[in-house]
């Protein structure tokens, strides 16, 4: 069977060790917008044994802390479903009052045209350093 996070990757890889990365994703109205994906091919946290669902969940805060550090957005949306691609990934969205959606999900309708938010070379290096220094 096939599996859209074991078989490519859909961003660009920022921090990664053997067993998890960090994804950045090219999204125009989400700057920031991140994924924590697990290496191996496992449906369910609860299909982790205990050390593991906690190594995943620091991960995923410790990135949801530094987009806080470098964006200051309104919110932070994490996000993991899997019902299209039934592989463990958390998605980590910084938010802003004036993107397209909000406050509704990323998924849903617009609820406006929103600002556009391009990241930064600065920002991006900073989120890879802060990420080398916070998981390594």
């Amino acid at each position: 069977m096939s599996c859209a996070i074991c078989d490519s990757c859909e961003g660009e890889i920022i921090w990664s060790d053997n067993t998890l990365r960090v994804v950045l994703l090219d999204h125009l109205d989400y700057k920031g917008y991140c994924r924590v994906e697990l290496i191996s091919h496992q449906k369910e946290m609860t299909d982790l044994d205990e050390a593991l669902q906690f190594n995943v969940m620091r991960c995923v805060f410790k990135v949801e802390a530094i987009l806080r550090r470098i964006f200051n957005p309104d919110k932070i949306n994490l996000a993991s479903l899997g019902n299209k691609t039934p592989h463990i990934h958390w998605h980590i969205i910084p938010r802003f009052k004036e993107d397209a959606h909000f406050p509704n999900s990323h998924w849903g309708e617009k609820v406006r045209q929103g600002l556009r938010q391009t990241l930064s070379a600065q920002e991006k290096k900073e989120l890879i350093t802060l990420l080398n220094q916070s998981l390594s």
